[in-house]
């Protein structure tokens, strides 16, 4: 057997959406009910294992064999729920090898839906079966049945128990012709895609991806659950003031919110963290308190510690939290559950004292300490991850990565010398635009936050609007100033500019010609209804489908279909300067991905975009890891890199 293409269905009690796979296939409730497959593309085959009948020893053999690949849409999940199942009723079959002891090795299992977003393509089997323009697709029955034959529903005793084969005969042989026409898709959607296959290299990051969410990361439970009571607390006591204030019954809604306000003179487009500071400087005094209790009730980021408790495996370790490729157009990774990726950041000074306060319980020194406790609680979140005890934290990330892979990418020699000289960039970018020498908290270092402003918004393109995004209101210049600022930038970094350009002019032509051409260390061609651009790793980027049209100005502009909002498929446009964005996002990704293959020996139980998050014995230096990151790749020749990185007893940014 070389390849074996499986899909499964199960029961649990637990929300999957909430708590993810580990801890909805660790629930004793957990139950495989169906399992279908095809070995080598042939026929499918199903075992009803919910009645009675058990996988063949060939199967049972492939699903442990390194050497017979094994693949699924979304293979994390049949590999984590197979490996419960295994563990439970083969406990002699195989030994886990992964650091908690858990699940089956990762290596030998490939993902379709992997295979899908490295071509720039969705990520649900059904969309996938539209988006290919399947004859047979996913049966559409199939959430109907899901929901009765895999989750609890109560009887009239009042008794919660799972539906089986006797409730509902007709369904439940519709429930295996559901089972098995996944599996005919899976294999229509392999032979379709299997022109364009996934670089084996792509495949050995998945499996560090995987190691890394087969591992997780140590939560302290306790001190969240001391977090969820105080925020329950609050909201008991501020939540009726709000009404009283308010009048209204939800006053939490920001529709009714918006409607009180309007009746009190003040049109409020959005009421989220950065529109409200804004409403409240011109507000009366009944009006800042009501809009400062209504912030503080919104804080939505508190929820995440909600989360970490539904996520939670037995050990106290939250798992399944990293999407590999997530965002197709870079191949970043994205976040899930808790979400890593968009904490709110920690500006106390007394991370552990307040921490400490809250897990005692003592809620009333809390409150006594601190004027708004959702705040506290939400910059306290990522001490809620800590390591076992004896061990540390070390976390360390790339310095100005982006910047230093576009100055790459672009050749912009003046940039590429400052950080090989260790300048701060902000102050070299600021001193390049105004022509005067730029120190932080020194010479001319008013300068210095133009320069970090405009080197945040303008490096794709950007122009006033990304100035104002990205902090330029706060400088207090007008229009035509901040334009000035983007000239600026433009002009003390020439060859950033040209490199839009020349990837806009590039794109365009192969796309035109379907041809293929080289742009400094990068490659574009457009083959099989696609353009491709390979990056220096050798991995590329995917665009489906493009075109070369005419706007509503007879603007010449690139269009091509992807996954665009609300999870869409839509026709889309993209320009040069976005697709620099795309394609030095992409690189940084491809340098933390080496970075993360280099501590292979090390347990990282987490990473976000240029950071990397390393449980470790109290010897391991700092510097040893930051040396890590810092080796470039052999495809990266001339580009520096460098690391920064601190020890902690939980997470926290420094």
């Amino acid at each position: 057997m070389k390849v074996l293409t499986i899909d499964i269905e199960t029961a649990s009690d637990e929300n999957i959406k909430e708590c993810g796979v580990y801890r909805y296939a660790e629930s004793e409730f957990f139950d495989l009910l169906l399992v279908s497959y095809s070995i080598d593309g042939g026929a499918v085959a199903t075992c009803d294992i919910a009645n009675g009948e058990t996988l063949p020893d060939e199967i049972l053999a492939a699903l442990t064999d390194t050497n017979s690949i094994k693949k699924a849409f979304n293979v994390m999940f049949e590999r984590v729920c197979l490996s419960v199942y295994l563990r439970k009723n083969y406990p002699n079959l195989l030994e886990f090898d992964d650091s908690v002891g858990n699940y089956i090795a990762p290596e030998s299992w490939q993902c379709d839906m992997i295979h899908s977003r490295y071509l720039g393509m969705m990520s649900s089997l059904d969309d996938m079966g539209k988006l290919l323009r399947l004859k047979e697709k996913k049966m559409s029955e199939g959430k109907d049945l899901i929901k009765y034959f895999c989750t609890l529903h109560q009887d009239k005793q009042g008794n919660y128990l799972f539906h089986d084969k006797s409730d509902a005969p007709k369904e439940w042989k519709k429930f295996i012709e559901y089972n098995r026409r996944d599996v005919e898709v899976e294999l229509k959607i392999q032979r379709l895609l299997s022109e364009m296959p996934v670089p084996d290299f792509i495949w050995y990051e998945f499996y560090i991806d995987q190691r890394i969410n087969d591992r997780g990361i140590l939560v302290d439970t306790d001190y969240a659950a001391k977090a969820v009571a105080l925020d329950e607390q609050v909201k008991i006591v501020l939540f009726p003031k709000l009404k009283e204030l308010t009048g209204l019954d939800n006053p939490t809604s920001p529709a009714q919110m918006k409607d009180w306000l309007t009746r009190r003179g003040i049109t409020a487009d959005s009421l989220d963290k950065k529109a409200l500071p804004a409403i409240m400087e011109t507000a009366d005094d009944e009006t800042k308190e009501v809009l400062r209790l209504y912030r503080q009730l919104s804080k939505s980021s508190v929820s995440k510690y909600y989360t970490m408790l539904n996520a939670s495996c037995e050990d106290g370790r939250a798992r399944g939290m990293f999407s590999f490729y997530g965002a197709n157009r870079t191949g970043r990774f994205a976040g899930r559950l808790i979400q890593l990726q968009n904490l709110p950041q920690n500006h106390l000074d007394n991370l552990a004292e307040l921490k400490a306060t809250i897990k005692s319980g003592d809620f009333d020194a809390v409150q006594a300490s601190c004027e708004d406790v959702p705040d506290t609680l939400s910059q306290l979140i990522r001490t809620a991850f800590i390591p076992p005890e004896g061990r540390k934290f070390v976390v360390a990330d790339f310095s100005a990565i982006e910047a230093r892979v576009l100055s790459w990418l672009a050749d912009e020699k003046w940039r590429m010398d400052a950080f090989a000289n260790g300048e701060d960039i902000y102050c070299a970018s600021a001193s390049k635009m105004f022509g005067v020498p730029v120190e932080k908290n020194g010479t001319n270092g008013h300068l210095r936050q133009k320069g970090k402003i405009a080197e945040l918004a303008c490096g794709y393109g950007g122009s006033i609007g990304a100035i104002k995004a990205m902090g330029g209101t706060e400088l207090k210049l007008t229009d035509d100033e901040l334009y000035s600022l983007v000239d600026d930038w433009r002009r003390s970094s020439p060859n950033i500019v040209k490199f839009w350009s020349d990837v806009q002019s590039v794109a365009v032509k192969v796309i035109t010609d379907k041809s293929s051409m080289a742009l400094g260390r990068l490659k574009f061609s457009c083959d099989i209804g696609m353009l491709l651009i390979e990056l220096p790793s050798g991995r590329r980027l995917a665009y489906v489908r493009p075109k070369v049209e005419k706007d509503e100005n007879g603007k010449t502009v690139i269009t091509y279909e992807g996954v665009g909002e609300n999870k869409k498929w839509l026709r889309l446009r993209t320009y040069g300067a976005k697709l620099v964005e795309n394609i030095t996002q992409g690189v940084a990704r491809d340098l933390l991905m080496h970075a993360m293959a280099a501590m292979r020996d090390m347990d990282i139980v987490g990473h976000v975009h240029d950071e990397v998050i390393v449980e470790c014995a109290p010897e391991i230096p700092v510097e040893q890891i930051c040396n890590l990151m810092e080796q470039p790749p052999d495809w990266a020749e001339g580009l520096l890199l460098r690391a920064d990185g601190y020890e902690c007893e939980f997470y926290m940014k420094q």
